[in-house]
């Protein structure tokens, strides 16, 4: 009896594991063990993952490899499935560089300062970013934006009062509420235990843009 060619018809579960396995292998380069799997999706033991799995590897989209915990291989044919009905969902992504520490005096989107890329869903944001920036310390607090979250920014060299921007002062980069009052700007923290910087005229101050969304990085990891 001939096995099934892929793409056999999955179970939502089936199709969950598959698009974990997928996601794992994009991102590290290694399939994810059973109790990974258990762990992410909730199961109360790795057998229940290992079901799963045998219930794929039946139906053709995966290969199962004994003798190692990371045993699975994903098939071509599930590959190009895979990269066939994503096609259009990857037309509406953005490949966002995720800036990690900014190196006094060069330009925020260098090549060196880029971490890595992130793909997500335009749909996320009202106004497309051009970067995503980690957050580091906890100046912005009371507004939500944590250390280690990755603040979504638009390009920009000007911003209006209120707005949480991303400046540059001298050859650090920070993230702060923008208030221009008389001659002076003011970069306001959402946080009590920070204290308010005030640019003087003449001092080495630029905008580098404005913050159009959050993605809370535990989410990406």
């Amino acid at each position: 009896m001939d096995l099934p060619t892929f793409p056999a018809k999955l179970t939502a579960r089936q199709q969950q594991i598959l698009d974990l396995i997928q996601a794992a292998i994009a991102r590290t380069g290694a399939p994810p063990t059973r109790a990974e799997i258990a762990s992410t999706l909730g199961f109360k033991s790795a057998n229940a993952a290992e079901e799963h799995l045998q219930a794929l590897a039946r139906k053709g989209a995966i290969e199962l490899v004994s003798g190692t915990s990371r045993g699975i291989r994903l098939k071509s044919d599930t590959l190009r499935s895979i990269n066939e009905s994503r096609f259009q969902h990857t037309l509406s992504q953005l490949a966002l560089p995720l800036i990690g520490r900014v190196a006094a005096g060069s330009p925020i989107l260098a090549q060196e300062h880029v971490d890595q890329t992130y793909h997500v869903e335009s749909s996320m944001f009202r106004h497309k970013p051009d970067y995503l920036l980690k957050v580091r310390g906890m100046s912005m607090r009371d507004i939500g934006i944590l250390d280690g979250d990755l603040l979504a920014v638009q390009s920009a060299t000007d911003a209006k009062n209120g707005q949480i921007v991303v400046a540059r002062l001298g050859d650090d980069v920070t993230v702060k509420r923008f208030r221009r009052n008389k001659d002076v700007i003011e970069l306001l923290p959402e946080n009590p235990d920070y204290a308010t910087i005030v640019v003087e005229p003449g001092e080495s101050f630029a905008i580098e843009g404005l913050a159009v969304g959050l993605i809370r990085n535990t989410l990406l990891m």
